[in-house]
């Protein structure tokens, strides 16, 4: 039988669990729980060391940023039980979860225990990853406010094979398209049957997309209105001069008219002139709204990277 690895992320720690527990309770599922973006990254990356990368990451809509109190948890994969591990007041790591029995057929939501705790702790599995192993250090994630967005859009990057799905607790068809155009391949409200849930998984493994049906009309007109933006935004920097692009990919790496005229070998002045054509051009009156709308235009950044190697 082929296990499907699944990393449930979620700073809602009793949620997180107990989803973990319940999902667990399938025989073909393997369940890790994190409790922030950068846990999941620690998750994600040990896993690509060890060769036994995750199939599905379900990721928190409203995730919190890190720095902004998600629980920093996470534990190595045992199998057929949800497993988290969190930081405890001394440092150590507080025990897995194990299998919630009342969370295997009704909804999500009811899987966590009337009194407000988690299920009961369980043992590991001789198969798992100790929670002491060398992991390699995550990158800082360049999240600057909530939402899980930005994760599913780091996920799709770096671990492109990982499908994602988002839990989201209301339906926005701004922000699940946001979810769609970040790489997500699904979109599931948290109170959705467990057998929904496990449809879903089992789903984008096929490369499938899954959205409510109230959402499709909703989700539709936002990424239209998503495409036409950016048709016009394209356009716009279309019409502007090699030089000009030049500048703007340096505006949009956040280079300065100094830096900018010390990277193209120019004179201050004439960066300034060339500033002031790019704001005309785009039909924009300050930098921001020009890195802004470069960026719907698919424009990146300069390659400072490069320039610095040179």
């Amino acid at each position: 039988m082929q296990r499907i690895r699944v990393l449930v992320v979620d700073d809602h720690r009793i949620f997180a669990e107990s989803l973990a527990a319940a999902l667990a309770a399938e025989p073909d599922v393997e369940v890790t729980a994190a409790g922030s973006a950068p846990a999941a990254f620690r998750c994600l990356e040990r896993a690509a060391v060890e060769g036994r990368q995750f199939d599905v990451a379900l990721v928190d809509a409203d995730l919190a940023a890190p720095g902004t109190g998600g629980a920093a948890a996470t534990a190595p994969a045992v199998p057929n039980s949800g497993s988290v591990e969190r930081s405890s007041p001394a440092g150590g790591a507080a025990p897995a979860v194990g299998p919630h029995p009342n969370g295997v057929n009704g909804q999500l939501s009811a899987v966590v225990q009337r009194d407000g705790t988690s299920g009961t702790t369980g043992g590991g599995s001789p198969g798992g990853t100790t929670a002491g192993a060398a992991v390699p250090r995550a990158a800082a994630l360049p999240e600057t406010k909530p939402g899980g967005i930005p994760l599913v859009g780091r996920v799709r990057t770096d671990h492109p094979a990982v499908r994602t799905v988002v839990l989201a607790e209301r339906d926005d068809p701004r922000q699940a398209a946001s979810a769609l155009q970040a790489g997500a391949c699904g979109w599931v409200a948290k109170d959705c049957s467990l057998s929904r849930l496990l449809q879903v998984i089992r789903g984008v493994l096929k490369d499938e997309t899954h959205l409510p049906p109230a959402l499709l009309t909703g989700v539709l007109k936002e990424l239209t209105a998503s495409r036409k933006h950016r048709t016009e935004s394209e356009q716009l920097v279309e019409s502007l001069t090699p030089r000009e692009r030049e500048v703007l990919r340096c505006m949009v790496a956040g280079l300065g008219r100094k830096a900018v005229a010390e990277r193209l070998y120019l004179s201050p002045h004439t960066v300034r002139t060339h500033m002031q054509n790019v704001l005309g051009k785009l039909g924009v009156h300050s930098t921001l709204a020009a890195v802004a709308l470069a960026r719907r235009a698919g424009v990146g950044p300069a390659d400072l990277e490069s320039s610095a190697a040179n």
